[in-house]
């Protein structure tokens, strides 16, 4: 397996510098390794603004989604007929993985935990789809999110959490209008959504119409949650491969996390079911808290492994006021080709911990490369107040790719 993996590896490589290679050919401009650090990007124009929605968790399953999806039909089958016809690119055309999305994925539905699976068929039934493509949207964020998660606590003590969110790598580079099929199909999709009972917040999320699970999101007075991809070789498809197989002991990436959200009732034991549930794909977990008195500062990364965590980081282990994770381990130097993590502690630096707060770390997430042309969004959360905002973001030239 390890030979296998380094060959992976070594053909992501080279992939990639093949890339670099095609854009520059085609009078794609590379920026700089290092930009400045932006200082005025905040606040961003209110055409920029995520819209908000409801999800009433006392309604039906079947139910919940409505206000999110009713007139986002359209634009997820744009999405969808997008991945199908890339994934038959990289099949050389085959129209294998197409067929299997339309003829198995309904019966593939009915694996899936409740109130999840009748959450899929609502959404189907609202925006006139196939259940099974609403199944393949669904799986699909468990394999192509790159993204730059940070939890930074400000002189006062006051957490924040914030985060870019990219998506989109390898799927349909435009060479014409440098940017990426997926990622511009994506922004008009991406919604604040916010999940009530009784009338009452239980927790918000930043996501995209159609995906139930939870990628981004903040439960007001106790703690937030971001996801990053972690590339490895025990990876998602793996984990996917053995559901559809019928070995099912691990949870979709996405159910687990919105699991949490809904269930857990503090930092502590959203950090302990993060930890130690079996999951179908790796991911990174970035998990910040309430409070910061103390020998006990409430903000980690979770590197986690499909059956259990690798390593747990703490904030004062990290950088004594702030953790940062891209898509690479901590302990280990990221691919020189897609390197947004230095950068970020760059501007992190240059910004200080007197300058900790929503404006201070939209500027870091919107300074290149750590902004880019996969980014979709970034989402900002304080975690006291329960504030959470979000804004599509778009990278001006020049820009780097990823």
């Amino acid at each position: 397996m390890s030979i296998v993996w380094h060959s992976h590896k070594i053909k992501m490589q080279r992939l990639l510098m093949c890339f670099v290679g095609v854009i520059s050919l085609t009078n794609c401009q590379i920026p700089p390794f290092m930009e400045e650090c932006v200082n005025n990007a905040y606040p961003p124009p209110a055409s920029h603004k995520v819209p908000s929605y409801v999800v009433n968790l006392d309604l039906p399953a079947a139910q919940r989604w409505t206000p999110v999806v009713k007139n986002k039909g359209h634009q997820i089958k744009m999405l969808l007929d997008e991945f199908k016809s890339l994934i038959s690119d990289i099949f050389n055309g085959s129209q294998a993985i197409a067929d299997f999305i339309d003829k198995e994925g309904p019966a593939f539905d009915k694996t899936l935990p409740q109130p999840f699976a009748d959450e899929m068929r609502g959404i189907a039934n609202v925006t006139g789809l196939e259940l099974g493509e609403i199944v393949f949207f669904n799986v699909f964020y468990e394999f192509f999110t790159v993204c730059t998660s940070i939890v930074a606590q400000d002189s006062t003590g006051k957490l924040y959490h914030a985060r870019n969110l990219d998506f989109g790598l390898f799927l349909g580079w435009d060479i014409k209008n440098n940017t990426w099929a997926v990622t511009e199909l994506l922004r008009p999709m991406v919604s604040i959504v916010d999940f009530q009972k009784g009338g009452k917040t239980v927790f918000k999320s930043v996501s995209f119409a159609g995906y139930i699970g939870i990628l981004t999101a903040i439960k007001p007075g106790k703690f937030t949650l971001t996801m990053n991809e972690r590339f490895n070789k025990d990876g998602g498809y793996i984990g996917l491969m053995e559901w559809i197989l019928g070995i099912r002991t691990g949870q979709w990436m996405g159910f687990l996390t919105r699991n949490v959200m809904e269930s857990a009732s503090s930092y502590n034991e959203a950090k302990h079911s993060l930890t130690v549930e079996e999951m179908l794909a790796p991911a990174y977990f970035i998990l910040g808290g309430n409070a910061t008195s103390g020998l006990y500062q409430q903000g980690c990364v979770i590197t986690r492994a499909r059956d259990s965590a690798v390593d747990v980081w703490d904030m004062e282990r990290a950088n004594g006021w702030y953790v940062l994770e891209t898509n690479y381990d901590h302990w280990e130097a990221p691919l020189f080709l897609d390197n947004r993590r230095t950068p970020a502690h760059h501007c992190m630096g240059n910004m200080t911990q007197q300058g900790v707060s929503i404006k201070g770390l939209h500027n870091v997430l919107s300074s290149r490369p750590v902004l880019n042309k996969l980014t979709t969004y970034t989402a900002l959360m304080q975690v006291d107040s329960g504030h959470l905002e979000a804004w599509l973001q778009y990278c001006p030239e020049p820009c780097v790719p990823w």
